[in-house]
């Protein structure tokens, strides 16, 4: 059988050929989806190394396309999430769980731990009159509504036998928070001791000026810090990605653990307005604080353990007077966790 080819076809045969080789290329770019993030507060040291880990490449090389937000509190996480805003997000434990309390036919579920200990605290004047956690009976805490440190405060409350309703709520925005404890208009702030803390220091009250009462150091040391949260929706039409982001996470935290200021650079690179002093030991301080612990040392990033988080549920049940709760099967799956030889830390410096 004689095959005649056209003129035309002749013509167009020499540019088919690079097209023919791109198009493997072309698919895989096509086929890899994006995935909606939202981390839970602004886009500072803490969070760099998300930030980090989608300009490496991390994500994509695990398949998919990220699209990372700032947050505005972990109150607003798990709405949101409900909402469909978001596919996956960086959420507080507490929150979560008052939620799905709340509302039982939540989709919500938890793939991975970020956070092992939780970066909660009140923060008062060291100069101030309030020297231990039962004289903030009956004072002005100022906080945004949705503030992780104010959502986990019925619980630090109970605990160490403090009547919640006497606390004095000041509602602000989450830039006005500091700024109400610098001059004197609030008797404490509560927040994430990571945001507070160097908060506080760049509107010159340093940290020897600060008197910070760590709600794991007062009763909640067996408090989670931080997950990450998709639907069982999104999870079960999308595992692939849902895997994907994990991985992407644990990587890049591991990556961003061992290289603090490439991290940073990374994230002034996306927020043009960093502070890279500030936010270099904002993040130094979520690495020490909240990432490593003797927990992580020994079961590598993203474990929840049943028995621990059993006792942050029925915690948080009681500081809220609720019901039913979920139980950790109902709330956590490691089932797409990376091996555990991809989520160990660096020894520490």
């Amino acid at each position: 059988m004689e095959f005649r080819l056209s003129r035309r076809a002749a013509l167009l045969a020499p540019l088919a050929a690079p097209l023919a080789l791109a198009a493997p290329h072309v698919a895989n770019a096509q086929a890899r989806p994006t995935v909606r993030f939202a981390f839970d507060w602004i886009l500072n040291g803490p969070y760099a190394f998300g930030i980090a880990g989608d300009r490496m490449g991390f994500f994509r090389e695990a398949g998919v396309d990220i699209t990372i937000t700032r947050g505005f509190g972990s109150a607003r996480v798990p709405l949101d999430m409900s909402a469909g805003t978001f596919d996956m997000a960086m959420a507080d434990p507490t929150p979560v769980l008052r939620f799905m309390s709340q509302n039982p036919n939540n989709d919500l579920i938890a793939v991975s731990l970020l956070w092992d200990q939780a970066p909660t605290a009140v923060t008062v004047r060291a100069d101030g009159p309030i020297t231990n956690i039962s004289m903030l009976a009956g004072k002005t805490l100022a906080a945004p509504e949705f503030d992780g440190g104010r959502q986990v405060f019925p619980a630090f409350a109970a605990v160490n036998n403090i009547p919640f309703s006497s606390i004095n709520w000041m509602s602000v925005a989450p830039e006005l928070r500091e700024p109400m404890l610098v001059q004197r208009r609030a008797d404490g702030i509560t927040g994430f001791v990571t945001s507070t803390a160097l908060s506080l220091r760049a509107l010159g009250m340093d940290l020897p000026a600060q008197r910070i009462f760590r709600y794991r150091e007062h009763g909640l040391d067996f408090f989670y810090g931080s997950v990450l949260l998709t639907t069982r929706t999104y999870m079960e039409r999308n595992p692939d990605a849902v895997r994907a982001v994990t991985q992407g996470m644990l990587r890049s935290m591991r990556w961003a653990f061992a290289n603090r200021a490439p991290a940073i650079q990374a994230l002034q690179a996306r927020e043009a307005l960093t502070d890279v002093a500030i936010e270099s030991v904002r993040q130094d301080m979520a690495m020490a604080e909240l990432v490593d612990s003797p927990n992580v040392r020994r079961l590598g990033l993203g474990v929840i353990e049943a028995p621990r988080f059993q006792r942050q549920i029925e915690a948080v049940k009681l500081a809220y007077n609720l019901g039913d709760m979920p139980t950790p099967d109902r709330f956590y799956t490691d089932r797409f966790l990376p091996p555990a030889s991809e989520r160990q830390l660096a020894p520490s410096a």
